[in-house]
């Protein structure tokens, strides 16, 4: 048990003193970019999606 504890301890120095973190500001601005392009992509698929669902509809409408 002390051994997972003694990692566990070392674990948390290591991400404290050795590990570069990204700026605050940087972090919010890449998040928010993340987030603009999320809505982007997923507008576009659901755009492509619906077009399909019509050509797809009037395609069976014809056949039948």
């Amino acid at each position: 048990m002390a051994g997972i504890v003694n990692y566990i301890k070392e674990s948390f120095g290591e991400l404290k003193n050795n590990v570069t973190w990204t700026p605050w500001p940087e972090v919010q601005r890449l998040t928010i970019l993340v987030a603009v392009f999320s809505i982007i992509f997923s507008l576009a698929i659901w755009g492509i999606d619906s077009v399909f669902s019509k050509v797809i509809s009037e395609y069976f409408k014809l056949i039948s």
